[in-house]
This record gives structure tokens, sequence and C-alpha cells, in this order.
């Protein structure tokens, strides 16, 4: 069976959870479309795919339809969060699974019965009658149109969702939303060693990064910030003389390596599963708070420091876990600049953050109290007591977690492989153990830095 699948072209997030979807079926033909950083990721882990098509921005009429003609050959097709990919194969009717794992996070402007109707009455014709059917739609509310088109949805579980889910499934359109707990690499976090030693002292996970307006050339205001502050970052903190800073703008020839004071950082793209052996192994852990790396983390009983907002969904995210040992401790652009409002729209509200970054990167007074807030918060979190960690981990399960992806695959899909052990727990149901990297050694403070507690655990 040839499955032909993709993933929006957002960050890291959304073509790293059809990775971890792609290695439950290695026994079928899987055929990977797409472009920017989605391509770049599938290609860093081949062997999640058996062909990766990579096209120069889909929405160009030769890419399009090579787009149109893969779809012809295939027998299923997957799509993570891409509604365009979703509308080509309905047109092209193929069935096609909906993947989201932002279900919650998607802004409508008008009423879920309007987009039902929309659907509804679209020609299936060809894919430009019904993407012009579709024209009025907004890219949040076409994403939801996906669900609403697709042969089956599932969409994980996070504060929010099943309520939409139930409003939906109450439209009676189509099949009904299925819920599920976190879209991870199940094989790749129970193969990975839980006591290495550990080859760094502290793990920045910055994520994919680029999406419909951050860029590694432009827009990129964050990313210098971050350059500036790596240096700073190992003059203050003598505990952590090795740190990897890992992410999607750090690949090939950008990699880079910064030395301060005989520490040392090493800023490069790991492959999925190396960066899970980082997590288990490394003591310190920081992230951008995106929802599959917080997942990986939590299955691997790692409770990480969330960093500084890169875009909107960032915001969202950190609202709806505040009330979480996570969620209160994150690192917030608030912290610097506590009167400025961030626009409640995916689009404006990135290009505050945007303007937010530059602003801290270029002004040396705001720099100084990013510098010394982000310290506050690092110094707060390696400060947390094992049993303070492990609460901050199943909080979150308990919030976060729900029926394994691959169980809810396999009642879908006729595809014998998504199996995955069944019976045997899942990394996030067993109980949190302490891990070597969680095992934090008593408080060392940054030089030349007072005391600072944010509360009191």
């Amino acid at each position: 069976m040839r499955i032909v699948m993709g993933a929006q072209n957002c960050g890291f997030g959304p073509v790293s959870e059809l990775v971890a979807i792609s290695r439950l079926f290695s026994g079928h033909e899987r055929v990977f479309v797409g472009s920017g950083v989605a391509a770049t990721f599938a290609r860093r882990n081949p062997d999640a795919f058996d062909a990766v098509r990579e096209y120069d921005g889909m929405c160009g009429r030769a890419g399009a339809e090579s787009v149109d003609d893969l779809l012809k050959t295939a027998d299923q097709v997957v799509s993570v969060m891409d509604a365009d990919l979703v509308l080509r194969s309905v047109v092209a009717r193929r069935p096609v699974v909906m993947v989201d794992s932002l279900f919650g996070f998607w802004r409508l402007g008008r009423p879920l019965a309007q987009i039902r109707d929309l659907c509804a009455s679209m020609p299936r014709s060809s894919y430009g009658a019904a993407d012009r059917h579709l024209a009025a739609l907004s890219p949040h509310e076409r994403v939801v149109a996906a669900h609403l088109l697709a042969t089956h949805s599932v969409v994980q579980n996070f504060p929010g969702v099943p309520e939409r889910a139930a409003e939906v499934t109450a439209l009676g359109v189509g099949s009904a939303i299925r819920l599920t707990g976190p879209i991870i690499d199940l094989e790749g976090l129970r193969n990975t060693p839980r006591d290495a030693e550990p080859e760094y002292d502290l793990l920045v996970n910055v994520g994919g990064f680029k999406n419909f307006l951050l860029d590694f050339d432009a827009n990129n205001d964050y990313l210098r910030l971050l350059h500036r502050w790596i240096p700073d970052l190992l003059r203050d903190w003598p505990r952590f003389p090795r740190v990897l800073v890992c992410g999607g703008p750090f690949g090939g020839h950008r990699e880079r390596k910064v030395s301060v004071a005989g520490r040392r950082a090493d800023c490069r793209l790991l492959r999925q599963r190396d960066l899970l052996r980082a997590v288990a192994s490394t003591p310190g852990y920081l992230l951008a708070p995106g929802l599959t790396a917080l997942h990986e983390s939590m299955a691997l009983g790692r409770l990480p420091l969330g960093i500084h907002e890169q875009h909107y969904a960032h915001v969202y995210t950190l609202r709806r876990l505040d009330g979480t040992v996570f969620g209160r401790n994150a690192c917030r652009f608030a912290d610097v600049l506590p009167l400025h409002r961030i626009p409640e729209d995916d689009f404006t509200g990135t290009a505050a953050l945007v303007e937010i970054a530059g602003r801290v990167q270029e002004d040396d007074e705001l720099y100084s109290v990013f510098r010394r807030t982000f310290n506050e918060r690092i110094e707060h979190h390696v400060s947390l007591t094992p049993v303070r960690r492990r609460h901050g981990v199943e909080e979150l399960r308990r919030l976060l977690g729900g029926e394994p992806v691959h169980a809810v695959l396999a009642r879908i899909l006729p595809l014998d492989a998504a199996s995955d052990s069944p019976g045997r727990p899942a990394p996030w149901e067993r109980p949190v153990r302490p891990t070597a990297a969680a095992r934090t050694a008593p408080v060392a403070r940054p030089a030349g830095e007072p005391s600072r507690h944010l509360e009191t655990d």
C-alpha cells in the first residue's frame, strides 16, 4: 500500500508528528511530499520515509501538478495540519486522514455551521474550483474545513480541544473527531536510554522556528537575539560548560561553535531520535514551548524550562498551561516588557513578537533586563527539587494525556503495522522515575548574580 504523507510547513512540530506516525507504518510504502523546513526535517530522518518528494513552493503550477499526479497513485493520504493536501486529496478522491495537534488553537471568524455548509457545497471537479469556493475562509478556518472534508479526523488532546471536537462532531458532517493523546515517536522513546553518560550539560531546543512569517534570514530578530545571548549564557553559568543549541536554524552550513571562558556551545541540528537521546541524558533542558517537544520531554520524565515565545502559538500554549509548574515558570517577553500587549491573532501576534525581539536585541538596557530575568528563570528551574519536577511532569501528563495515537489510527486505517506493541504502557502512562539527567545538583547561581526565586515550591 502506498501512503502519501505531508505536514504543515510551520516549524518542526507538524512534521515531527508525521514522522512519528509514519514509523508506525513501516511495512508500507511511505512517500513524503512537501517543502521548506518540513522537507528538511523529513530528509534529516530518512528512516521514516521510503521517498521524499520535495517541491519548491507547492503552490507553483509545476509543483502543484506534480503533487496531484502523486496523489493519483496513493492508496491512502495522511496530512498533519496541511489543509491544502487534504483539499487536493478530496478532489483526487483519495481517502485522507487529517491529524491536528493544535485543533483548539484555530480562530474562527464565522460559525462552524457556515464552514460546514461551504464544505458540503464545494465542487470537486478540480482543485482550482474547490480552492476558489473556499477562498473566503481564513487560513485557520481552512484547517477546520479540512477536518470536515477529510475521511477521518484525529486531534491531539489539549485544554479546549474536547469541547471543540464535540461541537464539530455535532454538525453531523463526515466522521466523528477522534481524540488522541501525544502524537510522538513511541518506539524511539521506548528505545531511548535513560541513564546514558551526558555529552552536554545543557540542551537548548529552539525547534524548527521557520513558519509563515519567521525565516532564518528575514523576520529573524528572535534568532539574532539568541545569537547575542548564547555567549552570555556561557559567561553567566559555569554550571553549564558544555551546551548544545539545537534546531532548524542550525542545520547544514549554519552550524556554529561558540567558546567563552573555557566553555562552549555547539549549535547544530540533530536527527529526531538523536535529539530524544540528548533530552534523556542532558541534565539541563530549555525548549521553545512547542507541544511536540514538550510531549517528548514528558514521556522521558523530564520537566524542561520554556524559553521565550517565538510566535503566537507559543503565547497561546503558555496561557493554556499557566496553571502548571511548566506554564508558570516559563520565560516570557512579558518579563522584559510587562506592559506590551500581544495582539490576539496568529499573524499580527507573531509580527509583534518579532518586533519585541528586535527591540530587546538592539537596546542594551532592554537586553540587560532580558538577560537578568532569563537567569532568574533558569536559577529557579534548576533549584526545583526532584519531587517538584516529578509533580510538574505528572500534572502535564494528566492534563494532556489520552488514548495512544497508534490505537486510534489502528481503528480507522487498514494498516496492520499500526499496532506498536498493544498492551504495553505508553511512555507517558508509566510512573515517572528520576533519570540520570533529572538528578539535579545543588543550585549554582549565575556568575555575579544574587539569588532570586519566582515562586515558593
